[in-house]
C-alpha cells in the first residue's frame, strides 16, 4: 500500500483535525466559453464529463451543478443496481451500465463499494410466477443473467422473511440476478468528480443556469448565476428538473416529477445479505455496510419537486416492510428522504438530441437513475462528441413519441409508477 494512504497517515492527519489532505477535484471558476458543457453535477452528468474527456479526447469541458455535486438523486436513492428489464432495448441499457459497474472502481481508481450480492424479486401467486418466468426467459434470452427461484430457494436467500401461512403475501418464488447489488452513491459521484477534474474538466458549484444562449436556431451556450457560459455543444443531465430545463430552452418533455422516498432504520447486526423486493407491495429494502436497512416502495403519485417524505405513503411502505420481515417491527427508523424523479409514459429514459440543435437529453430514467450512471454518462457523451446516437442509445430517442415505438417497462421498472 502507497506511504500515503497508510495508517501512519491516516492516524496524523486525524490528530491534526485532517487538514494535509489534498481536495479530490478543483473547485473551477466559469471561463467565458468551452467546447462542451454539462448541465447537472449528480452521477449522469458527472459521468458524462468524465467520459467527454476520457473517450472522446475533449480538453475544454466545463460541468455546471446548481448546488453540490451528489445532492440532489445521486445523494438520495436506495442504491441498487440491476439489469432485470424484460425489453431488449432496456437490458442492452441496463446490462451495459452493470458491465460498467464491474469495473468502476478500477477504472476510476476509487472504490465505489460496488457489492454484487444479488437481488431477489419475491412472487406471491400463480400468476406472478408466471410473469416472473417470462421475465426470466426474457432476460436470458437478451444476454443477462437470470434464474427462477422456488419457494425454497427464496427462504434460503432470505431466511428472515415471512414464512407463515397466513401470510396476506405468501412466497410462490421469484426472480434472482446474481451479478446485482449496491454501491455507495456519494462514492459513485466523488469518484467521477475526481477522475473527470484529473482529465481538466472544470468543475463549477453554486451555478444555477438561467437560461439558454440560442443564435440562428441553434443552442451556443448557457446564462447562470455565474454568467454567461458558451459552449460548442451542451447537454443536461438534471433528472427531476429536466421538464424545467427544458421548459427554459423553449420544448416540452414528456415528463413528469413526483417525489421517490425511502428510509433507513437503524444499524443492526448483518441480518440481510441480498437485495429483496415484493411485487406484491413494491416495498424493497437491503442492508447497508453500516447495518442500516435501507427501505423503499412506489411513489408518491402528487406532482412535487418537494425533496421530502409523506407520511401515508411513509405508512404503506413499512407495511409493506413488515409484511416481509415481521422480525423487524421493533426497529426504530433512523431518517427518510425524498428523491425527485422524472417518470416518462413508458418508464423508459430519454436519451438523445433535443428539439433545440446543440443540446442533448439524458433524462426521464424515473426511480433507475443510480443503476444507469455509468452508461448514461457514456452514451450522453456520445452524443455530445459524434452528433450521432450509440446504438444503444438509439431507441430511447425523443422520436419514439411520434412513431408509437415504446418500451413500456412499467413492470419492468419494479416500482408502482
Amino acid at each position: 500500500m502507497a506511504k500515503d494512504y497508510s495508517t501512519l497517515r491516516l492516524l496524523r492527519e486525524g490528530l491534526r483535525g485532517h487538514t494535509g489532505w489534498q481536495p479530490a477535484w478543483r473547485d473551477a471558476e466559469p471561463k467565458g466559453d468551452y467546447d462542451a458543457l454539462v448541465i447537472g453535477g449528480g452521477g449522469h452528468g458527472l459521468a458524462t464529463a468524465y467520459y467527454l474527456a476520457k473517450n472522446h479526447g475533449l480538453k475544454r469541458i466545463a460541468l455546471v451543478e446548481k448546488g453540490w455535486l451528489g445532492g440532489g438523486n445521486t445523494g438520495r436513492n436506495t442504491t441498487a443496481i440491476r439489469s432485470n428489464y424484460f425489453y431488449p432495448e432496456s437490458v442492452a441499457l441496463y446490462d451495459f451500465a452493470l458491465k460498467l459497474y464491474e469495473g468502476l472502481s478500477r477504472d476510476l481508481n476509487y472504490n465505489i463499494m460496488f457489492s454484487q450480492r444479488g437481488l431477489a424479486v419475491v412472487a406471491h401467486s400463480e400468476a406472478e410466477m408466471e410473469m416472473a418466468a417470462r421475465i426470466v426467459n426474457a432476460m436470458q434470452i437478451n444476454g443477462t443473467d437470470a434464474e427462477l427461484l422456488s419457494r425454497e430457494q427464496v427462504l434460503e436467500k432470505a431466511p428472515l422473511l415471512n414464512q407463515s401461512d397466513r401470510a396476506r403475501y405468501p412466497i410462490y418464488g421469484g426472480i434472482w440476478q446474481g451479478r446485482a447489488g449496491t454501491a455507495r452513491h456519494d462514492a459513485v459521484a466523488w469518484g467521477y468528480a475526481r477522475g473527470a477534474s484529473t482529465l481538466g474538466v472544470d468543475i463549477i458549484q453554486n451555478c444555477e443556469v438561467t437560461g439558454f444562449l440560442v443564435e440562428q436556431g441553434r443552442c451556443v451556450g448557457v446564462e447562470t448565476s455565474r454568467g454567461t457560459i458558451r459552449a460548442g455543444v451542451t447537454g443536461m443531465a438534471v433528472a427531476g428538473h429536466s421538464g424545467v430545463l427544458a421548459g427554459l430552452a423553449g420544448f416540452r418533455l414528456p415528463i413528469r416529477s413526483f417525489a421517490l422516498q425511502a428510509m433507513v432504520s437503524e444499524p443492526v447486526k448483518p441480518c440481510l445479505d441480498t437485495v429483496l423486493l415484493y411485487m406484491g407491495t413494491g416495498t424493497y429494502l437491503s442492508q447497508s455496510d453500516k447495518g442500516e436497512l435501507v427501505i423503499g416502495g412506489g411513489l408518491d403519485r402528487v406532482l412535487s419537486y418537494g425533496q421530502r417524505g409523506n407520511p401515508p405513503l411513509q405508512e404503506q411502505v413499512i407495511s409493506g416492510m413488515l409484511e416481509m420481515f415481521p422480525s423487524f417491527g421493533q426497529l426504530k427508523l433512523l431518517r427518510q428522504w425524498a428523491g425527485i424523479v422524472d417518470v416518462v409514459p413508458d418508464s423508459s429514459p430519454i436519451i438523445g438530441p433535443s428539439p433545440l440543435p446543440g443540446l442533448f437529453i439524458n433524462g426521464g430514467w424515473g426511480t433507475g437513475g443510480f443503476k444507469a450512471i455509468p452508461a448514461g454518462g457514456w452514451l450522453l457523451a456520445h452524443l455530445m462528441a459524434t452528433g450521432e446516437h450509440h446504438e444503444i442509445s438509439r431507441p430511447f430517442d425523443l422520436s419514439r413519441f411520434t412513431t408509437g415505438r415504446l418500451i413500456d417497462e412499467a413492470a419492468g421498472s419494479a416500482i408502482a409508477h
